[in-house]
Formats: C-alpha cells, sequence, structure tokens
C-alpha cells in the first residue's frame, strides 16, 4: 500500500485500550483521568476484521500499544488471532513491562514476536518521580523474564530528558553483555509532554560516546523502522536513536495508527484520518472499509512541523489517547 507521496505503508500502531497503571511525566496527568467506557472500545472481534482488510492492503507488522496493552484482558487470544491473519507476519507489544513477567509465556505462545519494555531510569526514587508509580521492581522482572524467553526480540525504550540523565549511560549499559537494543526516544511535543523541555541526539550521544568509546553504525531492524543503530566496542546488543526531532525521517514513514476507539490516524502530530468505529457498526461490507482505508492513507501527510509552532490540525490528546 503506498500513500499519496509513495511511501509504502506496512506497519500498523494498534491501541487496544487507553487506560495505564502508570501515569508517567510526559504521558498522562497525575490524576483526574478519565477512561473512556468500554462500550468505546473496538472489541477484539472487529480489531481482528479490521487488521484482515488492513493486511490485504499490504500492512504485514503489527504493533499493540496502548496505554498500556498488557492492562487489557486475554491479549494473548488477540496475539493469536492477529498472527493467524494471512500476510501478517510479525506482532509485537510496547509495554512499561509491570505485567509482563505472567503474562509472557502466554504472549508467546499465542506467536508475540518481539516486545518493548519502556524504562527511562534503574533508579528506585526517579522511577517513582516519573512514573508516579513505585514499580520498578515489577519493570525490571518484566525485562528479566523476556531476556530470558527463547526466540524472543526484546528492546528497551528509553525517553531521555534532564530527569534522568544520569541514567542514559547505565542504561545503556544493560546492552553490553546481552543481546538487548536500547533505544534513546526524542521526547515527541504530543499532551502532557508539549510542556517538557526534550534531550536532543548530540547532547544524548555524546555523553555516551564518553563513556562507552565510539559507536559505531550497525545494522537495523527488518522492516525498516526509523530507529538508526550503533554497537560501542564489545558489546553484544546495539544502542539506538529515534529522534524525530532532530533527525526527521517523515520521508521514509511506513507506518499508521488504530485508536481504541477506531480512529485510523496517518500521522502523530495532525488529528487526520477517518473514523472506522461508526463503518463497523453500521454493518457495511470490507469493501467499505477497505476504501476508507485507502483515502485515508492516500491523504497522509508530507511531514510533521514539530518545533515549528502550532496548527490547526494539531494532535490535542494524550499520548495514552492516541496509542505510544
Amino acid at each position: 500500500m503506498r500513500d499519496g507521496q509513495g511511501r509504502v505503508i506496512d506497519y500498523l500502531r494498534l491501541s487496544v485500550t487507553d487506560r495505564c497503571n502508570l501515569r508517567c511525566t510526559y504521558c498522562m496527568p497525575p490524576e483526574g483521568v478519565e477512561w473512556l467506557p468500554h462500550t468505546q472500545i473496538l472489541s477484539y472481534e472487529q480489531i481482528l476484521r479490521l487488521c484482515r482488510v488492513f493486511a490485504g492492503l499490504g500492512l504485514h507488522r503489527i504493533r499493540l500499544t496502548g496505554g498500556e496493552p498488557l492492562a487489557r484482558k486475554d491479549l494473548d487470544q488477540l496475539v493469536a488471532g492477529l498472527k493467524a491473519i494471512s500476510g501478517i507476519d510479525h506482532v509485537a507489544v510496547t509495554t512499561n513491562g509491570t505485567l509482563l513477567a505472567e503474562q509472557l509465556p502466554v504472549l508467546r505462545s499465542a506467536g508475540l514476536d518481539t516486545v518493548n519494555i519502556s524504562l527511562d531510569t534503574l533508579d528506585r526514587a526517579q522511577f517513582a518521580a516519573i512514573t508516579r508509580r513505585d514499580a520498578l521492581e515489577d519493570t525490571l522482572t518484566g525485562l528479566e523474564a523476556a531476556l530470558a524467553m527463547p526466540g524472543l526480540t526484546v528492546k528497551l525504550n528509553c525517553v531521555p530528558t534532564a530527569d534522568n540523565a544520569d541514567q542514559w549511560v547505565p542504561l545503556a549499559e544493560l546492552a553490553r553483555a546481552q543481546t538487548l537494543s536500547v533505544r534513546f526516544i526524542e521526547l515527541m511535543p504530543i499532551g502532557m509532554g508539549g510542556g517538557l523541555p526534550g534531550i536532543v541526539e548530540a547532547e544524548l550521544r555524546a555523553r555516551l560516546e564518553e563513556a562507552l568509546g565510539p559507536l559505531h553504525p550497525c545494522e537495523g531492524d527488518p522492516g525498516g523502522g526509523p530507529c538508526r543503530y550503533f554497537r560501542p566496542a564489545g558489546f553484544t546488543g546495539r544502542i539506538g536513536f529515534i529522534s524525530a526531532m532532530t533527525h526527521q525521517f517523515c520521508s521514509t514513514c511506513n507506518r499508521v495508527r488504530l485508536t481504541a476507539t477506531g480512529f485510523l490516524k496517518t500521522c502523530l502530530q495532525y488529528e487526520k484520518g477517518v473514523e472506522l468505529r461508526p463503518l463497523l457498526d453500521a454493518g457495511v461490507g470490507d469493501e467499505v472499509l477497505r476504501a476508507a482505508m485507502v483515502q485515508a492513507i492516500a491523504e497522509k501527510p508530507i511531514q510533521h512541523h514539530f518545533g515549528q509552532g502550532a496548527r490547526q490540525q494539531d494532535e490535542r490528546h494524550n499520548m495514552n489517547q492516541i496509542g505510544g
């Protein structure tokens, strides 16, 4: 499937819930969060139907997000259903890791290929300050379980800020002796993150090279994601940078998002796309769903304009509401 700019769109970020058991400062307010009622969230049956249509358009990689996706019951059943769809060859999940250790065996048995664990610090007090929950040990237990799971690809995602600057090197060191990709993701000015100062890749990279030595470029992931990977001397794993602010990769963007309510969102920055839930509720055929998807993807914006001021159609929801 190609969009109006000729970019191949083959990757779907699929939010299954807006709910989360943490309250990260750049994602959600500390309290007063109003969750969507269950009646507004797509059922697994609806998700699988939409994904069968997406697969027919050539989307073959799916990442489950939230909120916290593991907060939704029986996620392994959705994973199994997705892996049974002809054309879907990779299913991943992005999680804060707190619920992972218990659920990982059934998720892996269902066919889960990759897990990305969000972790910004190894310091318990700092973790509690960033996430507003004292749950570091649960996340580390989830990370340990993932690394011990045969055949599972494991990545760690860190958002570097001034608040966790002393943790950039310790987190990167986790990749020294383990087959782990530690990725640093520039803060996106969306929702709660819009008022926070981010750290640019150049500053982060200078700090890492000072501590670890030169970062040598190495192979990326199959599927062509935006992460650029490097390996310091003596490392088994890799260090990666996803730098949408300072190394814009819109020209090669291969993804769209589906929110938990069924909105097909074609760019993170914009409130642009199409509501698919009303079409499902109206009982339309797959050809109508397909046409709506094709039209929305054809109109996918050329690029974001983060850092250049607000515009009329900019996204105003928090990250948990649109799929982190």
